[in-house]
């Protein structure tokens, strides 16, 4: 069987994010949801929008490159939502090739940034929205951002656009287009911080400082006692993973005063309404 480890960082900002939609269609009739793009979130590409399909929404997903369609469709036909989703190659994101108001969700997470023109993009989610608009963002905040752009992972900066990685701009650029704001805040606060650097990675590099000869010896531990795996637990075959996630999620469940919790935190929102 094909491995779907993706980490217990990625793993656990999926189940965070998917406590937040459930709060956000139990409240409202939403059924009809955009993603795009959907290339931010690390670990498997295209699965992001995988729990508001199994909770009975209408899911399409928009990217600009062959590969993450390619990989979208590769995960997304191995799980239990056959006709509640569509995949679609579109290279020019100024113009999404739907009609206005046709979502009732439109959204992306940590996406914003890899987007030329951005803002041409949040016009086009706003216009094909009918409801709410909801993009997801790094939080230059929390410790693990500074560690990953000035150690671990400098030249991933050259690549994207921090300007956009900026609330109050994705914000005032939505209420220009009409919308306002119904919610920001936190998501994603762990007890760890986020470098991008795997944790398996470093606990590799701790055995081979210790052992030049340990291949068969890290494949045999992670993967009995490192494994994060959530397309198991959307294929139903790992229904305890959900409860091991909540057991680390006291940081995030906690009311602390929100610059502390921020100093955490991975992602911050803003989610935007038309009415």
């Amino acid at each position: 069987m094909e491995s779907y480890d993706e980490g217990l960082g990625t793993v656990y900002e999926r189940f965070m994010l998917n406590d937040y939609f459930d709060d956000l269609i139990n409240s409202n009739n939403i059924k009809n949801v955009l993603e795009v793009p959907f290339y931010g979130m690390t670990g498997l590409t295209g699965i992001n929008s995988v729990h508001l399909a199994m909770k009975g929404c209408n899911i399409s997903l928009v990217d600009t490159k062959e590969e993450h369609v390619t990989e979208a469709m590769k995960h997304l036909k191995n799980l239990p939502i056959e006709g509640r989703y569509n995949v679609l190659l579109h290279k020019d994101l100024s113009k999404l090739p739907y009609s206005d108001n046709y979502f009732d969700l439109v959204w992306n997470f940590a996406a914003i940034w890899h987007v030329k023109d951005a803002g041409l993009l949040i016009n086009e989610m706003a216009r094909v929205s009918s409801k709410f608009v909801l993009i997801y963002i790094p939080n230059r905040k929390q410790l693990g951002y500074a560690l990953r752009k000035y150690v671990f992972d400098r030249q991933f900066f050259d690549t994207i656009d921090e300007s956009w990685i900026d609330l109050d701009r994705i914000s005032e650029h939505l209420k220009l287009q009409g919308m306002k704001v119904v919610d920001e805040g936190l998501i994603d606060v762990p007890f760890w911080p986020d470098t991008a650097v795997p944790v398996k990675n470093i606990f590799k590099k701790i055995l081979k400082e210790n052992n030049n000869n340990t291949d068969k010896s890290e494949q045999q531990l992670f993967k009995k006692y490192w494994n994060w795996d959530i397309m198991s637990y959307y294929m139903g075959m790992n229904p305890r993973l959900k409860d091991k996630i909540e057991k680390l999620s006291f940081l995030e469940k906690t009311s602390i005063p929100w610059h502390v919790k921020a100093f955490w935190a991975h992602h911050r929102y803003v989610l935007c309404s038309k009415n």
